[in-house]
């Protein structure tokens, strides 16, 4: 179905802003699991994928990775990320205008929604649960798919195909967030780009990656929508 869209959202900075509640849930499972207090402190979080985080953690406490290690750490750390999220937190909220703009998408048949995103599927979903968005997103790809990035654009695209039976052109994808990594990682699969700087970068940081398009915020839905018309 050649005019059918595939969005694919980032969730942290660009759908929620969790106001910390992500790394704190990591922090407090690093320290049960590893028994070291700020465990993540010295690394950058944004756009990264949680089982590279985890590994760079490990390794700045001379920890060597194995799967048992990661399982237990998840295992936690899901458990602790459901309790997180709940806490009150100032400046925890949905993104401006991302309610109106999924409804808008949710509503046209040739959208279709899907999720881009370096979380583990499950921490993901408890966090866009809590926002009451989760059911926008059938699929998507996650960090159970790849240490890297960039194999996150396939992965989508072959759930798309498993999901919907069919193809769909690389003109009509498009991966949407707010960090330099997300524009990184479509590009070499000629998917097309939407920056939004509701994250920690400004639309000024993310245009000098040559985003398709870029938003301060996603607050106008018809603004939004003019890009696929």
């Amino acid at each position: 179905m050649s005019s059918q869209r595939l969005l694919l959202f980032d969730i942290d900075g660009t759908l929620i802003r969790t106001a910390g509640a992500g790394k704190m849930a990591m922090e407090r499972a690093y320290m049960d699991v590893f028994g070291k207090t700020d465990g993540l402190q010295s690394i950058s979080m944004m756009g990264r994928m949680d089982p590279s985080i985890l590994r760079e953690a490990l390794k700045n406490h001379h920890i060597p990775w194995t799967p048992e290690r990661e399982h237990v750490f998840r295992r936690t750390y899901f458990g602790i990320i459901k309790e997180e999220i709940a806490k009150p937190r100032d400046g925890k909220k949905l993104c401006p205008g991302v309610l109106p703009l999924l409804k808008a998408l949710q509503s046209e048949s040739r959208f279709v929604l899907g999720l881009l995103t370096g979380n583990w599927e499950y921490s993901g979903r408890v966090k866009l649960e809590y926002f009451g968005i989760n059911d926008f997103f059938p699929f998507g790809a996650f960090a159970e798919d790849s240490l890297y990035r960039e194999d996150l654009v396939p992965a989508a695209l072959n759930r798309y195909h498993e999901q919907y039976g069919n193809y769909i052109p690389d003109k009509n994808v498009y991966v949407i967030g707010d960090t330099p990594l997300d524009i990184q990682c479509a590009k070499p699969h000629g998917v097309k780009t939407i920056a939004v700087a509701t994250g920690f970068h400004s639309s000024e940081d993310l245009a000098d990656h040559h985003p398709d398009y870029v938003f301060e915020n996603l607050h106008s839905t018809p603004d939004v929508l003019k890009i696929f018309e």
